[in-house]
């Protein structure tokens, strides 16, 4: 039994749901722009990709994270 999914990737069903694009696209749309800021990357999927704020946290709180935690 898989154990369940908690923290920002508990949304990660609901945006590809919604968006209609895998995760792994918005990853690596949030790794390729020149935003280095957990808020201007939340404030920019919103404007210009049409994100909610929840989706657009939680897209770029675990992009970060991944990022953080491998040294990038």
């Amino acid at each position: 039994m898989t154990a369940p999914v908690n923290g920002p990737a508990s949304y990660f069903p609901s945006i590809e749901k919604k968006y209609g694009r895998p995760i792994a696209d918005w990853k690596n749309l949030i790794r390729s722009s020149p935003l280095t800021k957990h808020m201007e990357l939340v404030a920019w999927l919103k404007t210009e990709h049409g994100l909610g704020h929840g989706h657009a946290n939680a897209l770029v709180a675990h992009t970060l994270a991944e990022a953080k935690s491998s040294g990038e």
